[in-house]
């Protein structure tokens, strides 16, 4: 097994890498831009007026960070050539590669080139045409993903997620009455529905039959924003705002059968679509933000002298770090090797062959990156309690992966049946002996 990263793969980092210093960052320079990354970054982002939401030149600044990079070929990397990125047999845009790419720019540290609270990267990640480009007809795609991608009118937020239910999505309290003419009416509401200030579309989940506990039976809708009876009742603030994170109403919204995505009562093989390939990429972001809290408390250490000598002669400075250090580079190995054996099998077996290894990459990387956020705040004493440095920001944020990206005790719980044979591989081995 060859553990090198690819020339090819370390060309197009050093290609992003100049491609940021030459245009994103001369943007980020321009006129103060710098307010929504440096210490004031929470308050320069948030609208505390308009119900905690992002300000609108915040995500103007994104918009034309992400024009430029959509220009210059980086933004659509991961997509097929067909919706204009780069991924191809040859390996360009798979999931090994966006793995690396994304460990490498969040361990550059927080910019407008890379600033994951709201998703936002010069290389995109899409799990709305995921979802979409597997289970959509001809005419959704040409609606939601060309208007997504090329003509950017399209915002689609997700709603699975409820009030009273969030891992336990199979016992969901939305429902979807089917009507003489095949249509439906929905009733019920959604919690956390990102993105829902500028959403155009919303994917909505709910009960079309089947009981209480079942997989079967839950439909996906893909539902225009402006229908009447969907309502924004509140906008959730939360530990990093600014917050798109909405609580909605669903009264009698009607839903023409046109508008269902994938197949009717397989609503959840639609929201698991894009869970793998956003696991792995995310658990390489979380990674990377972990070196980032590393490497800059190894060289806070070594330059800060107190008592006449470098803090880093001190193994109570260093064996926390060691620890630290240890723990990125077998996750590195572990995150790299699930995300090539993704790549060598067809999107629909990752969850059967490699869903415990996802798991194990994503609960993981962002448990050590909250862990690393909090020794570079407390090897950096009060200048890393302040907003000054980018620790307590990069806690915050990936605090919340820890519950939103699948809990850790949901993951856990499926490594759990992959190990003790009550799913995966491993359960047909003990049927079979049965």
């Amino acid at each position: 097994m060859n553990f090198e990263v690819p020339q090819a793969l370390q060309d197009y980092l050093a290609e992003l890498d100049s491609f940021i210093e030459r245009e994103i960052q001369p943007l980020q320079d321009r006129d103060d831009n710098n307010r929504f990354f440096d210490h004031r970054r929470e308050h320069a982002r948030t609208d505390w007026d308009r119900d905690g939401r992002p300000r609108e030149d915040w995500e103007a600044l994104l918009g034309e960070c992400t024009r430029i990079a959509d220009k210059a070929g980086f933004w659509r990397f991961s997509l097929p050539r067909e919706y204009g990125g780069q991924n191809t047999e040859s390996g360009r845009g798979s999931n090994l590669w966006m793995a690396v790419i994304r460990e490498h720019l969040a361990s550059k540290g927080l910019g407008l080139f890379n600033d994951l609270q709201n998703e936002h990267s010069v290389v995109g990640n899409f799990p709305d045409v995921v979802m979409v480009q597997h289970f959509g007809n001809e005419q959704q795609k040409q609606e939601l993903i060309r208007g997504r991608l090329d003509n950017k009118n399209i915002r689609i937020t997700f709603g699975l997620t409820e009030p009273g239910h969030g891992s336990d999505a199979t016992f969901m309290d939305t429902r979807a009455e089917m009507q003489p003419d095949g249509s439906y009416i929905i009733n019920g509401g959604k919690m956390w529905q990102s993105g829902m200030h500028k959403a155009t579309h919303c994917f909505i989940f709910a009960r079309t039959s089947g009981k209480d506990g079942q997989a079967h039976g839950i439909t996906c809708f893909i539902v225009p924003r402006q229908t009447p009876g969907i309502n924004v009742e509140s906008y959730e603030w939360t530990l990093n705002m600014p917050t798109d994170h909405a609580t909605v109403s669903l009264k009698n919204v009607h839903a023409p059968a046109s508008c269902i995505l994938g197949p009717v009562d397989g609503g959840l093989a639609v929201a698991q679509a894009f869970v793998h390939e956003n696991r792995i990429r995310q658990a390489a972001s979380s990674l990377g933000a972990a070196v980032y809290c590393v490497n800059q408390s190894v060289e806070y250490a070594k330059k800060r002298r107190p008592f006449g000598k470098p803090l880093a002669s001190n193994q109570a400075i260093q064996f926390p770090l060691v620890e630290l250090a240890t723990q990125c580079e077998m996750l590195r190995l572990l995150i790299r090797s699930t995300a090539a054996a993704m790549d060598k099998m067809p999107h629909i077996e990752v969850e059967h062959k490699l869903g415990d290894k996802v798991s194990m990459c994503n609960y993981w990387a962002n448990r050590l990156c909250t862990e690393a956020a909090d020794r570079a705040i407390q090897v950096h004493g009060g200048v890393g309690y302040s907003r000054h440095k980018q620790f307590e920001h990069i806690w915050r944020h990936h605090r919340r992966y820890r519950i939103t990206e699948g809990s850790e005790e949901i993951q856990m719980r499926k490594i759990a049946g992959y190990l003790f044979g009550y799913i995966g591989p491993k359960k047909e081995v003990t049927a079979s002996k049965l």
